[in-house]
């Protein structure tokens, strides 16, 4: 388990169920409310007998290096003072999706593990190997080898579909205790501020998840998984009665990619940088309310300027989701899907406007040519490249052209000086910085004084230096 300010990322979740009907005749898609008491005293065995053999437990193990092994003061103290190493242990879960034995957990229950077990309802184990683990969405998709037995699955459901107030069902072995069902709603969806994962969007869920519950399985009425339940808020490290789950719809696409023998998740990339659109943003453009995000700085050439798209312009909706802010957007995009086409809706001088943009990876406009500088100079000991789209979102930084520095070697120069990672390179006594090449040569003269101007997180820095 690992902690985000007092956010508990849960290690091993349960099997969320989400009622969308109720009492018989109702269509499928009809939500109502309990009207008798032989409706209220339905019970959730069927769903959880149905359910519950899909989510599995997940054991992974991983050596940690004791760092006081070779210190000789410590060495004093202890039994056994040249013991390098201990084994580390944890627990999780996750979902067969396949019945060839493709399992989806969270990328942080298997993180840096040496050796993943996973230990089916029926007591089964298998030892699994990892075949995509991606951190910005915290999914990792697993396969066992079954011997030729099929595995009981979970089908996916479409998780735009889920509506506040769903009764959901959560089954998971928190603390380690064994199966646990515990009862709630969907409490809220599309969750951008929780601060777990690159692409922050989840459905949020007063079910009881505690640690010991990560990767397990949120699911609809009728069996289809609807998200992997990943977090919870807690102060005390228990649940609160707030947990948020990846919607499925994100979950697919990364088991898609998967399947198909990607090694990474190719993003769609539009070229846009946006912010939230305030009160007084609202007021100044003349919206009547805040809604959407602003087009606040565009790429030259990239899919939304080649569809029209201008900075300034609001952004509403991609295709018919709306969009209130940067993490909404990146989510619709993401799932979409690279060589799809968006329909994205604007508002320009208080008229609304569509524009179809074809999503594309992001590209490499410019080749890296990452470099280490050397000699005696202000940047000595700092590792810099050239920035382009696809870099840009490799390192998940926003910063897609020009000279940043993605290193600073330990007791170095540069850090000396106190220059930082992330930091853009603008002028060097004078010359404008526009590639690697030319900060070479600007920093090969051998002179005591420098003058040099950086970009730090949107502000500038003139730096005088006399080495």
């Amino acid at each position: 388990m690992r902690r985000k300010g007092i956010l508990v990322l849960a290690a091993a979740l349960a099997v969320g169920v989400v009622i969308s009907t109720i009492g018989q005749g109702a269509h499928a898609d009809t939500r109502v409310v309990p009207r008798s008491s032989e409706q209220i005293q339905l019970s959730f065995a069927e769903v959880v007998r149905k359910t519950a053999p899909t989510v599995v437990n997940i054991y992974t193990k991983r050596k940690v290096r004791n760092p006081f092994a070779d210190d000789p003061f410590f060495r004093r103290f202890f039994d056994r003072p040249r013991r390098g190493s201990r084994v580390q242990t944890s627990l999780g879960s996750g979902v067969v999706v396949r019945g060839d034995g493709v399992i989806v957990t969270n990328n942080h229950v298997i993180e840096g593990a040496d050796e993943i077990v996973v230990a089916l309802a029926d007591r089964r184990e298998y030892e699994a190997k990892v075949v995509l683990a991606d951190d910005r969405t915290d999914i990792a998709v697993l396969r066992v080898d079954t011997g030729g037995r099929t595995l009981p699955t979970i089908a996916f459901h479409d998780s735009d579909n889920a509506e506040v107030g769903d009764i959901v069902l959560a089954i998971g072995n928190p603390f380690g205790v064994g199966q646990t069902v515990t009862s709630g709603i969907i409490s809220a969806l599309a969750r951008t501020q929780a601060g777990i994962s690159d692409h922050q969007f989840f459905i949020q869920t007063d079910a009881a998840i505690n640690p010991g519950n990560s990767g397990g399985a949120l699911v609809t009425i009728d069996g289809k998984l609807i998200g992997i339940n990943t977090a919870i808020y807690s102060r005390s490290g228990g649940s609160i009665g707030i947990g948020f789950a990846i919607p499925a719809n994100m979950v697919k696409t990364v088991v898609d990619t998967a399947l198909a023998g990607g090694k990474t998740i190719a993003r769609p990339w539009l070229g846009l940088d946006t912010q939230p659109v305030t009160a007084d943003i609202a007021d100044s453009i003349g919206l009547d309310r805040p809604v959407g995000v602003l087009v606040k700085d565009i790429a030259d050439a990239s899919p939304a300027a080649r569809a029209g798209i201008r900075r300034g312009d609001v952004i509403t909706k991609i295709d018919a989701f709306e969009i209130n802010d940067p993490q909404s957007l990146n989510f619709r995009v993401a799932t979409k899907g690279v060589g799809n086409t968006a329909t994205v809706t604007y508002v320009r001088d208080r008229q609304t406007r569509t524009a179809a943009v074809r999503l594309i990876k992001a590209p490499e406009t410019t080749p890296r040519q990452v470099t280490e500088i050397e000699g005696r100079n202000p940047l000595q000991g700092a590792t810099v490249a050239n920035m382009s789209p696809a870099y840009a979102d490799e390192l998940q930084v926003d910063v897609t052209s020009g000279v940043m520095i993605t290193e600073i070697g330990r007791r170095t120069l540069a850090a000396r000086l106190g220059l930082r990672p992330g930091d853009v390179v603008k002028v060097v006594n004078g010359r404008k910085i526009t590639s690697v090449a030319a900060l070479k040569s600007a920093v090969s003269g051998n002179t005591g004084a420098w003058k040099i101007t950086i970009e730090r997180g949107g502000r500038t820095l003139n730096l005088s230096i006399r080495i």
